[in-house]
């Protein structure tokens, strides 16, 4: 039966022929497991009559020579007729001798003559039809100068690939690492190698010990394979060290996990198996020694590369951190170079690239045993530094792909020597975790540059005082106000000494600390500082300065924080107009200052003036900045909330959902300001009464903040708030109570018993114990926030008076109606002379007090002033929102209960 111009075994008695050649140096490898897909198609390649020679390619380890020598014990057993000769082809020595002893046995002549040229007897044999059938095998066909350069002026120095013979009978493979190699000795018919997959590789290894239930232990075995990266090899070689030891594979991962040097001596252990050469024994940090050798010699621009990459991150390596190449082309050459050998892997859609783990690691340790570890390490800091990006954001995609690598650098011990490149690149490191909001890398980042600079430069160099300023930034960001503030007021100090009170940066470092303070509820030493900023700025740098300007603007913030809503308008309004005028209309610090005033006018409830800014805001960012810039996102989440106010929930949601996504993808789904974007898209759903949407937003963003920022920073327990808010809206009270105490305890640690945030955690709880009926516990809590507001914030705050409201609230339901009353009044009256008699706080109080009047029986009082409370909600919230419609439904019922009740009076029978 003939295939593919091979004969194969027929059934039946055949007479006594001589058996083709069996020229194989390696008995059959009884642990050869998996690739039938790989074997079935090299032999398709081969004998079907498609093709006469064809390339198994792949990373050194990876299985090739052995997936050939299965192959050519199967076309043993298969082809009757076919004679297998094997040739290692590592070097031209290896080769020639081989070629003389395959001239041997098949008993060519004058192959003894030392002047014959056996290479081309041979061929000359092969090629002929007496020959027969024959699979010749190429090993290890790595090195393409040896194929395809002269190998010398004498005879038999053509190039190899010449004497490759050729006959419709016969076919050729070859194993090589390099597929450049593998294409020029056999054009398109390449079988590209690669590791095992997971299953595959746990029958090997379990092939390979001498206690196979070993693999039982099924954590341990997975975690094993994987750090052997699923290499035939590495699997051998480790089974080889554990049999030898006898030990555990929890004892293997804890040397493969210890430091490079040692995990390096592991896999540089020698041993024993029978598939490898005689005198060979090649572990796996060898066997990548030796392409890294052949690549060296042909292409320098290749080793620099593998050299390079070495320093930096294995994955992910985008091609532009490359170093620049002689040309283009060159640079093309030498990374398809490192392709072909499989030490990498492309990311196509990226531009990017994957170092094999266990090549870094080998190509590391070639390197510092060379003593060439800490120059490259110092090259690769350079390049960084050259070509690392700012924090602008549209540099956020490249900045982004460059992190790991930086990091990489910065974290070694090695390469430190041109500290000013270092010093440089952990700077915009930092700068770009901290855009990021990757706060705590970029603390570790500003405390090692601040430790150079403070050893270099001095404590009090302006640089050095740069550093302490990001780093105060980074803790106030963290929640950290204490270590914030002391940092601030060390730089503040200095520069006031070094540069003088009025200088730019030493009032950049007072307005610093003012915010430090406005966080911390801080706020009458917060306006201190602020008003002093504003002063000396413009007698300084003038009224019209960006300087001054930002100083109005922080001052405004702290009046809006203490609800002086017209001081703080007065002010954004003056630097509104300024800096219209002296910046232009769309600048990205005028957009501020219209978003700052727009959020006055939200908190004074005044709606469509605050939707009409905030669009005006949206539109032009989008239009400057783009849609995706973080102050254009921010523009669209404070229109929404707008929106959320007005009970326009659709309208909100929209928006709300288009942040989100687009938060997701530009600056991660664990970013500060992603997650502020899933929270308010909660809370719009938690207004609709759509709970458990809101509650699964809610414990994602509570479990990532807890992971991303710390469990008491302030961010994470607004998030813990808002759940618990959600499970009382369902009722659900022990669950919120519980969260809601853990928030007030934390608050009262982290913050202060008087900061505004835990008065806030301590009102939420109330109202948890007021919804329980456990009225007591609520008017205690609510009279320690009332009295704490009224000293810590003032009389008049709004937060003062929604504590009264509260509180009222918890009277009423006790049926002590006079003394809710009497804070009710006090309430109305205070918010109408603070607030406004339109302001939606103050409709509330007095849709509270119509309440109270009802339960005392004054039906008359209470209808009177809830049709007040409606006629001034439809005029200022319309009529449609939520707050108008409760209004409405209350005074209808309470109209229909009052003419009912006439109706009964009027038939009552008059009695003489």
């Amino acid at each position: 039966m003939r295939f593919g111009g091979f004969e194969m075994r027929s059934r039946g008695v055949s007479p006594v022929v001589k058996r083709p050649a069996w020229i194989v140096p390696f008995e059959r490898n009884s642990r050869f497991t998996g690739r039938q897909v790989q074997l079935t198609e090299v032999e398709e390649k081969l004998f079907s009559g498609g093709s006469t020679r064809t390339a198994i390619v792949g990373l050194g380890g990876v299985g090739k020579t052995q997936l050939a020598l299965e192959l050519a014990y199967q076309v043993r057993d298969k082809y009757r007729n076919c004679a297998v000769i094997w040739i290692p082809a590592t070097n031209t020595e290896s080769l020639h001798q081989a070629y003389l002893d395959v001239a041997r046995q098949l008993g060519i002549a004058g192959c003894e003559d030392i002047q014959a040229d056996v290479k081309r007897l041979v061929k000359d044999h092969l090629s002929k039809e007496s020959a027969g059938q024959w699979l010749l095998v190429f090993d290890n066909a790595d090195d393409i100068n040896m194929w395809t350069g002269q190998v010398g002026s004498k005879l038999g120095s053509d190039r190899l690939i010449n004497y490759l013979p050729s006959s419709k009978h016969g076919c050729i493979l070859f194993t090589s690492r390099d597929r450049k190699t593998a294409v020029k000795l056999a054009q398109q018919n390449i079988i590209q190698l690669t590791e095992m997959g997971e299953d595959v590789a746990l029958q090997l290894l379990q092939k390979c010990l001498i206690d196979p239930g070993l693999v039982n232990d099924k954590s341990n075995t997975k975690t094993l394979l994987q750090e052997l990266t699923y290499l035939p090899l590495a699997i051998v070689q480790a089974a080889a060290y554990i049999n030898e030891n006898g030990i555990a594979f929890a004892d293997y991962l804890s040397l493969l996990t210890d430091q490079e040097e040692e995990v390096i001596k592991l896999l540089s252990e020698e041993f024993e198996d029978h598939g490898m050469y005689r005198n060979v024994k090649n572990p796996v940090a060898t066997t990548w020694l030796i392409s890294f050798q052949q690549i060296r010699h042909r292409d320098p621009l290749v080793a620099d590369y593998l050299s390079f990459m070495c320093c930096i991150d294995p994955k992910d390596i985008p091609q532009s951190l490359l170093p620049p190449g002689p040309s283009r082309k060159k640079e093309i050459d030498a990374i398809g170079t490192l392709d072909a050998y499989s030490f990498i892997s492309k990311r196509p859609a990226d531009q990017a690239l994957d170092l094999h783990r266990l090549v870094h690691l080998a190509t590391r340790n070639w390197l510092r045993k060379e003593q060439l570890l800490a120059q490259w390490t110092e090259s690769v800091v350079e390049r960084l530094e050259d070509v690392f990006p700012d924090d602008d954001h549209n540099n956020r995609s490249i900045w982004r792909t460059y992190l790991p690598h930086a990091r990489c650098v910065l974290e070694s011990s090695l390469g430190d020597r041109d500290r000013q490149s270092r010093l440089s690149l952990s700077w915009r490191y930092a700068i770009c975790l901290y855009a990021d909001g990757q706060w705590n890398e970029a603390e570790a980042a500003y405390i090692e540059g601040l430790e150079i600079e403070k050893k270099e430069l001095g404590a009090d160099h302006p640089d050095t005082l740069i550093s302490m300023a990001n780093l105060a930034s980074t803790y106030r960001n963290q929640g950290r106000w204490e270590k914030a503030e002391k940092l601030e007021l060390q730089v503040m100090e200095t520069r006031k000494t070094k540069l003088g009170a009025d200088h730019p940066d030493t009032l950049s470092s007072i307005a610093n600390l003012a915010s430090t303070f406005r966080k911390q509820g801080r706020w009458e030493e917060a306006e201190k500082l602020q008003l002093e900023v504003m002063e000396t700025s413009k007698t300084k740098l003038g009224a019209d300065h960006p300087h001054t300007l930002s100083s109005m603007a922080n001052l405004a913030a702290t009046y809006r924080s203490q609800g002086r809503w017209e001081e703080a308008e007065k002010l954004e309004l003056q630097v509104m107009k300024t800096s219209k005028t002296k910046l232009g209309a769309d600048h990205p610090d005028t957009l501020s200052s219209i978003a700052n005033l727009a959020s006055t006018y939200r908190k004074q409830g005044r709606w469509k003036e605050a939707e009409k800014l905030e669009l005006q805001v949206m539109e032009t960012r989008k239009t400057k900045l783009g849609a995706d810039h973080p102050d254009t996102l921010s523009s669209i989440a404070s229109f929404a909330s707008t929106y959320r106010n007005q009970g326009r929930w659709e309208e909100a949601e929209k928006l709300q959902l288009e942040v989100m996504e687009t938060s997701k993808t530009k600056l991660g789904a664990d970013h500060p300001d992603t997650l502020s974007s899933i929270a308010n898209l909660a809370s719009t759903f938690r207004q609709q009464g759509r709970w458990e949407e809101a509650e699964k937003l809610q414990l994602e963003v509570m479990e990532t903040s807890k992971t991303k920022l710390g469990a008491d920073h302030p961010n994470t327990l607004s998030s813990i708030a808002n759940l618990a808010s959600t499970y009382s809206e369902q009722g659900r009270w022990d669950e919120a109570e519980k969260l809601k105490l853990q928030v007030m305890e934390t608050s009262k640690t982290k913050l202060g018993a008087d900061h505004p945030d835990t008065l806030t955690s301590i009102a939420n709880l109330a109202l948890t114990f007021s919804n329980q009926g456990r009225w007591e516990e609520a008017e205690k809590l609510e009279l320690q926030v009332m009295e704490t507001s009224k000293t810590k914030l003032g009389a008049e705050h709004p937060d003062t008076l929604t504590s009264m409201s509260n509180l009222a609230w918890t009277y009423r339901n006790q049926g002590r109606w006079e003394e809710a009353e009497k804070l009710q009044l006090q309430v109305i009256e205070t918010s109408k002379t603070k607030l406004g008699a339109d302001h939606p706080s103050t409709l509330t109080s007095i849709n509270n007090l119509a309440f109270t009047w009802k339960s005392q029986g004054r039906v008359d009082d209470a209808i009177n002033l809830m049709e007040e409370c409606v006629t001034l909600r439809t005029q200022m919230i319309g009529i449609n929102h939520p707050n108008t419609s409760a209004s409405q439904t209350i005074l209808l019922e309470w109209q229909t209960e009052r003419l009912r009740v006439s109706d009964i009076v009027d038939d009552v029978p008059n009695i003489v």
